[in-house]
């Protein structure tokens, strides 16, 4: 057999059908969409793509289903994507199904990890593992490793954060539930505001919030440090926060600037990152305000696409190979 007929039988062999749940492709920036650098990569080892919102799943006597769509994607801030005819087909049938969809993590949410927890039960990979996106609270989820995070208080007793505002001088209070740098706040000792701002996040005693230790650091930048199947990007995001801002989130209007990860940034994926690889949490981004680890992004990380213009790098590409090194057999034998 000659050399062109190996190469397409190998091709053949690693063509992949990979689905993506994300909000509305249409409204997405392309020159900093995550989501789409990673179609991108995965259009270019021409794998068969699928596009899918929230609304669009369903399901039938124990099998999930989607009314896809086949997308076609561009690198191109004018026409990022081309969208063919619906067709509904079993999730299972996909070999790979990227769950990007924004928060809000509410109940919807939820129900829609049940029916992808139905595809990877029929052999799909999911990225990330629905039980694990279920489980692993972005905010919580960091108070796992209290050797690389400050001084953390969860709770919704306003007697509790005041004394543990007393032991730390000044706090960060933010919900479990926000993105975005949504609802933080700034606390100090002494702070005439510091009852409302409690009652107000807490609701009155009725929802969980977290305190955490300020970190004054927060002016060189809030790092985001994107993880691979456990490992790394050499070089992260560090979020710095707009003039009089204490928020370095991008939609907060903070501004991205590439920095090489440090000693301690290493040291704090090394703890982290066997983890999440027992946990199919295959693409997560970390942040890091100085030496401490404050949250751990599961649902839909960015910042792939400043990172790659920055340096050079293409992570859409090496996440398409951890992908496929943690891609099952699906039944027609394709690997």
């Amino acid at each position: 057999m000659g050399h062109n007929a190996d190469k397409k039988i190998t091709e053949l062999i690693m063509t992949k059908i990979l689905g993506v749940v994300m909000d509305s492709i249409s409204s997405i920036k392309p020159h900093k969409d995550s989501t789409l650098a990673m179609l991108l990569a995965a259009q270019a080892r021409n794998w068969t793509l699928y596009y899918m919102e929230q609304a669009h799943l369903s399901q039938c006597d124990g099998i999930s289903l989607a009314n896809m769509r086949p997308v076609t994607v561009f690198d191109d801030a004018q026409k990022w994507y081309s969208l063919g005819e619906p067709v509904i087909r079993p999730l299972s049938e996909l070999d790979v199904i990227l769950m990007r969809k924004d928060p809000p993590f509410d109940m919807e949410y939820i129900y829609t990890t049940y029916m992808l927890e139905q595809a990877e039960i029929a052999g799909t990979l999911v990225v990330n593992r629905p039980a694990s996106l279920r489980d692993a609270n972005e905010k919580l989820f960091a108070t796992q490793f209290p050797q690389c995070a400050p001084p953390t208080l969860v709770t919704r007793d306003a007697d509790e954060l005041l004394r543990f505002l007393t032991e730390q001088q000044s706090l960060i209070l933010k919900p479990l539930d926000g993105m975005g740098g949504s609802s933080i706040f700034k606390v100090t000792q002494g702070d005439p505001n510091t009852s409302v701002i409690i009652e107000t996040l807490t609701e009155y005693g009725s929802r969980y919030i977290m305190a955490q230790r300020f970190i004054p650091e927060i002016s060189q930048g809030d790092k985001r440090i994107l993880l691979i199947d456990g490992e790394p990007v050499p070089y992260a995001l560090a979020r710095i926060p707009a003039e009089g801002e204490l928020r370095g989130n991008l939609a907060a209007g903070g501004r991205g600037q590439g920095v090489e990860l440090s000693e301690r940034d290493l040291w704090i994926c090394e703890q982290v990152g066997p983890v999440l690889r027992e946990k199919g949490l295959l693409f997560v981004g970390l942040d890091v305000i100085g030496d401490y680890l404050t949250e751990i992004n599961i649902t839909s990380p960015t910042c792939i696409r400043e990172l790659d213009k920055l340096y050079g790098l293409n992570i859409g590409d090496q996440l398409m190979s951890a992908i496929e090194k943690n891609c099952p057999i699906d039944k027609t034998g394709r690997t």
